[in-house]
């Protein structure tokens, strides 16, 4: 029964980069035998690596109002392209799939670079603004334990769609929204685009590259 636990594992694996395919995973493997919980870690180590698929893109971001979790308004891209290099990603706080694992992932990040950490601008920008309200991000920055280097944005639901479009992360339904991890050394240098559930091991190391690149 554990092997076919295993073998269903795998078959589901490749499906799991939305939302809404990675709830229905958990609920197969929930209905099929039990696992045991080291094989199912190991397993889903393995997955998890073998998903990343790296990429550099250079993209145009358009000129769109947002409001930070603060409540203060900025403009893009002159937010972002504040001289550090830059850590984005898009999710939503309601989210029970792919947002908590990838804003956890964000969270390890900045403990793993201590003091290192202040050098580098964190975003995450909500693709769900209407809900999203800068009083529902700043309590979920506080969860996550985000710090001052790591901001949170929402705004309009037609400035939403033009940056995931500008990123190339538009998937119409929230529910389809996927694990994309973005990097960039500096403004007008290209983004290094990571697909997948990465860890905050290899975020570090290609934080560590870029910021090696640019000084």
């Amino acid at each position: 029964m554990m092997t076919n636990a295993r073998t269903l594992y795998h078959r589901l694996a490749p499906a799991i980069l939305s939302c809404a395919s990675l709830m229905c995973a958990s609920q197969a493997l929930a209905q099929s035998a039990p696992m045991d919980h080291s094989t199912m870690h190991h397993d889903h180590a393995a997955m998890m690596a073998s998903t990343i698929k790296r990429s550099e893109a250079n993209y145009s971001i358009p000129a769109v109002a947002q409001l930070r979790q603060d409540g203060k308004k900025v403009s893009f891209p002159a937010d972002l392209d504040d001289g550090r290099p830059v850590l984005m990603q898009f999710i939503y706080t309601s989210c029970t799939a792919i947002c908590p694992v990838t804003t956890q992932m964000f969270s390890q990040v900045q403990d793993k670079l201590g003091r290192d950490v202040s050098k580098l601008h964190m975003l995450s920008i909500s693709i769900d603004p209407e809900y999203d309200t800068p009083a529902r991000l700043a309590a979920y920055a506080k969860k996550y334990s985000a710090g001052a280097q790591w901001q949170f944005y929402t705004g309009t639901q037609a400035a939403s769609v033009s940056l995931q479009k500008a990123f190339d992360a538009y998937r119409g339904d929230k529910m389809n929204h996927a694990p994309v991890t973005y990097l960039r050394a500096a403004p007008g240098k290209p983004w290094v685009r990571l697909d997948g559930l990465g860890s905050a091991d290899e975020i570090v190391k290609e934080y560590r590259s870029l910021a090696t690149a640019k000084g």
